[in-house]
C-alpha cells in the first residue's frame, strides 16, 4: 500500500475515532463532576468520590482508548495531519454533551468550537512544525518555564476573582498549559527511552517533573469540568492551549522549527484570531445559557 494509501486508511480513521473517544469521555466527566461535592482548587478528593463512580471509571478508559488511537494515527501520518484532526474532540465533545443531557445541540456553541479547532486546524497546518527533537538542545529553560508557571498563576487568580463560566475558562487554560507541558516533556522522555534504554529515563529531571504534573494536570481538569455549567468552553480552551503550548516546548527546547515566512505569519496571526474569537464566543453563550437557566429555576420555584 502506498504511503498516501496508508493515510487514507489508517491514519485519518485512527485520528478521527481518537478525536471521539476524547470528546465521548470529556462529556461524561462533565457530566459526572457535576455529582459529586466541589473541593478546593488541586484537593485530590474529588478523585476520591469520581472513583466510586462506575461511568466515570469508564470514561477513564476511553481516555486509553483515544490515546492508544493517537498513536496510531501517529505511527502512520505526519503531525500536521493528525494533530487538526485530533483537535475535533471539541466538537465531538459537544454533540456528547447535548445527547446525555437529551437536549438539542446548541448551534452557538457548536460555532463557537469550531471556530477553535479550524483555527487551531490552520495555526499547525500554517507553521508546518518540522524536525524530530526529543532531547534538550541546550537552549535556556528558565524563560519559557517561567512565562509558563505565570500564566498558570494568572490563570488560577482569576479564576479566582472571576464569576459565572469565567471561572471554568480560566481553570482550562491552566490544565491546558499543565497538559502541554506534560506532552512536551514526555517526547523527551521517550527519546531518552529510545537512545539509552529502559533505565535511561530514570537519571534525568524531566520523567520526575512529567510525574509531578501530569497527575495536577488531569486533578484540575476534573475541577474545571465540574465548575463550568456547560463543557464546551472548557474543553475549547483546554484543546487550545495544550498544542500551542507543546509547539512553543519544541521550539525553544527540542530545536524544532516553525516557518514564519510574512505570509505565513500573517495567515497564523488570522488564525489566532479565530481561536480567540471562538472562545469569547463560547464563554459569552454558556453565560448566556447558564443566566437563562438560573431564571428559569427561579420562576419554577416561584410559580
Amino acid at each position: 500500500m502506498s504511503s498516501a494509501g496508508t493515510v487514507l486508511t489508517i491514519a485519518v480513521p485512527a485520528a478521527v475515532l481518537g478525536a471521539a473517544s476524547f470528546g465521548l469521555a470529556s462529556a461524561i466527566q462533565h457530566r459526572v463532576t457535576k455529582q459529586v461535592p466541589q473541593v478546593r482548587t488541586f484537593s485530590p478528593r474529588i478523585l476520591w468520590d469520581l472513583v466510586r463512580k462506575p461511568i466515570w471509571v469508564l470514561s477513564i478508559g476511553t481516555v486509553v482508548i483515544g490515546l492508544s488511537l493517537q498513536v496510531v494515527a501517529l505511527a502512520f501520518g505526519p503531525l500536521v495531519l493528525v494533530q487538526p484532526l485530533l483537535v475535533t474532540s471539541v466538537l465531538f465533545g459537544a454533540a456528547f454533551a447535548a445527547w446525555l443531557a437529551r437536549r438539542p445541540m446548541d448551534w452557538v456553541l457548536a460555532l463557537g468550537g469550531l471556530a477553535c479547532a479550524g483555527g487551531l486546524a490552520a495555526f499547525l497546518m500554517l507553521a508546518r512544525p518540522s524536525g524530530h527533537g526529543s532531547q534538550f538542545t541546550g537552549a535556556p529553560v528558565l524563560p519559557l518555564s517561567l512565562l509558563l508557571g505565570l500564566l498558570v498563576l494568572l490563570s488560577l487568580l482569576a479564576a479566582r476573582w472571576l464569576r459565572g463560566e469565567l471561572v471554568a475558562v480560566a481553570l482550562a487554560a491552566a490544565t491546558g498549559i499543565f497538559y502541554g507541558v506534560t506532552a512536551g516533556l514526555i517526547r523527551v522522555v521517550a527519546g531518552y527511552f529510545r537512545t539509552g534504554g529502559l533505565l535511561e529515563p530514570f537519571t534525568h529531571w524531566s520523567l520526575y517533573v512529567v510525574c509531578a504534573i501530569g497527575p495536577i494536570g488531569f486533578l484540575l481538569s476534573q475541577q474545571t469540568f465540574q465548575r463550568g455549567r456547560l463543557m464546551s468552553p472548557a474543553l475549547a480552551v483546554i484543546t487550545t492551549v495544550d498544542p500551542l503550548v507543546s509547539a512553543a516546548i519544541g521550539v525553544s527546547w527540542l530545536g524544532e522549527q516553525i516557518r514564519s515566512s510574512p505570509g505565513v505569519l500573517l495567515g497564523e496571526t488570522i488564525a489566532a484570531v479565530a481561536i480567540v474569537g471562538g472562545i469569547v464566543l463560547l464563554a459569552r453563550r454558556s453565560e448566556q445559557l447558564r443566566r437563562a437557566t438560573t431564571e428559569q429555576q427561579g420562576a419554577d420555584t416561584w410559580g
